[in-house]
C-alpha cells in the first residue's frame, strides 16, 4: 500500500482544468508512492463503502484531499464521505485512534482570483479564513495539518501556469515528508472528546 492516498473529488471532472491535471500528475508517480482515487467515479450513487474507505486510510500515512472549492468548502460527495468515514470511536473520540499521527494535506483551486480573497474583494476575507474547519478536522483526529496548496483563478490560468502547478504538486508528493516547513511544525494539538459527547442517535437522543 502506498504511503500517500490522494482522494480526488470533482463533480464534473471532464470539465476540470486543475483537478484533472493534478490527478494525472499524481497518477504518473511511482505506484508504490502514491495511490489516486476518484471519489465521484467510485461512488456515482453516493453509497459509500465505509469499511473499504477506512481500510485505505489505515494503511496510508498521508491523506490528500484534492478538490475545487465549492461555496467556500468541499464538494458534496467529499463532505458525505467525511461524515460517514471519519466516524466517532474510529477517527476521533474515545478509541478513535485510526488516523492519529497521519498527515492531512489540502490541494484545492478557486475560480476567483487571489484578489477576490481580500477584505476589499467580493469574498470579503483572506482565503485562510475558510480553512479552520479543515484544520480542526485534522486536529480532532490527531492528524498533522499541512500548509495547503492553492491555485487561484483556475478558470483563467494559462497552460504554463497549469503545468507549473501540476509539477509543484507532483514534486511535493515525491518529497514528502521532507518538506522544509514540516521540520518546524508543532505536533497536532490534543482535542480530547469525552465519551458522553455522542449519545445514542435514535429516538429522544437524536439531534
Amino acid at each position: 500500500m502506498p504511503d500517500i492516498l490522494v482522494l480526488a473529488a470533482h463533480p464534473q471532472l471532464a470539465h476540470s482544468r486543475v483537478t484533472r491535471r493534478l490527478i494525472d500528475a499524481a497518477a504518473a508517480l511511482p505506484a508504490g508512492r502514491v495511490a489516486v482515487r476518484d471519489l465521484y467515479a467510485s461512488y456515482p450513487d453516493y453509497a459509500i463503502d465505509v469499511q473499504a474507505e477506512q481500510s485505505w486510510l489505515q494503511q496510508a500515512k498521508m491523506l490528500v484531499w484534492l478538490h475545487p472549492l465549492h461555496w467556500y468548502s468541499m464538494p458534496p460527495l467529499l463532505k458525505l464521505w467525511l461524515d460517514e468515514v471519519f466516524a466517532f470511536g474510529w477517527a476521533y473520540g474515545p478509541g478513535g485512534q485510526a488516523l492519529r499521527d497521519k498527515d492531512l494535506w489540502l490541494a484545492t483551486s478557486t475560480g476567483g482570483a487571489a484578489e477576490a480573497y481580500r477584505p476589499d474583494g467580493h469574498n470579503r476575507y483572506f482565503f485562510d479564513a475558510f480553512l479552520p474547519p479543515y484544520e480542526q478536522t485534522a486536529a480532532l483526529c490527531g492528524m498533522r495539518w499541512l500548509p495547503p496548496l492553492v491555485l487561484h483563478g483556475a478558470h483563467r490560468a494559462s497552460a504554463a501556469e497549469l503545468d507549473e502547478h501540476a509539477a509543484t504538486f507532483a514534486d511535493r508528493l515525491m518529497r514528502w515528508p521532507d518538506w522544509p516547513e514540516i521540520a518546524s511544525m508543532e505536533p497536532a494539538p490534543e482535542c480530547s472528546v469525552p465519551g458522553d459527547a455522542r449519545p445514542g442517535e435514535t429516538g429522544a437522543d437524536a439531534a
